[in-house]
């Protein structure tokens, strides 16, 4: 199960750093890789906008 970025992204970069798999792509809104991402949540847990939901 992966994490997904929600359309309340605002394109911040806070999560991009914290992925230690590197499965977030930049852009308007970020994407999250489902292929690399390993469902550890760092990214939730720092996502100032609550934009990043488990799938």
């Amino acid at each position: 199960m992966a994490h997904k970025i929600t359309d309340s992204c605002v394109a911040c970069g806070t999560c991009i750093g914290e992925c230690p798999v590197e499965a977030i792509s930049a852009g308007d809104i970020y994407v999250i890789d489902p292929d690399k991402c390993i469902d550890c949540g760092t990214c939730a847990g720092v996502c100032p906008s609550e934009a990043i939901v488990a799938e």
